[in-house]
């Protein structure tokens, strides 16, 4: 009897507190992309303003206009930013939404790096940091804390 109350108990600690780590994930994630998104956006009004700012590197495989460039980053940092908004709704579409975006944020920092090289490193790291955050945050423990919604 004794050690099935005890069994309980262990197992119902190990739920609230993957239910916790799931949940804070869940708010890292959504921070994060937060301030992956309004950066992008920063970076994307210099391109856009001041087009000289960015140094391209001669002979560089992926040659693009840096002002085209700064519309893109403009445009995908908001759409970052407002899915890193909905990840705080706890919807498993908002997740989805967040991983998609921050893989493009990704493959974007990537074709950028002739222009700003440690810059779109960093980036890269917070995008895989996000995805992986946002892959980890399961459902069950989600709803086990009443943070998700269907």
């Amino acid at each position: 009897m004794s050690q099935q109350t005890s069994a309980r108990r262990h197992s119902e600690v190990r739920t609230e507190h993957a239910g916790v780590w799931a949940t804070g994930l869940a708010v890292f994630a959504g921070v994060l992309m937060l301030m992956i998104g309004s950066f992008q956006a920063l970076q994307g009004v210099a391109a856009i303003v001041r087009d000289q700012f960015y140094v391209v590197t001669p002979r560089y495989v992926y040659d693009f206009d840096v002002t085209a460039w700064g519309w893109t980053h403009l445009v995908l940092g908001i759409l970052v930013a407002l899915a890193g908004l909905f990840i705080f709704t706890g919807h498993v579409w908002a997740r989805a939404v967040g991983i998609a975006f921050a893989a493009a944020n990704a493959i974007s920092q990537f074709l950028f790096l002739p222009y700003y090289p440690v810059w779109s490193v960093v980036m890269i790291a917070l995008d895989i940091a996000v995805i992986w955050a946002l892959c980890v945050y399961g459902r069950r423990a989600a709803e086990q804390t009443g943070y998700t919604r269907r």
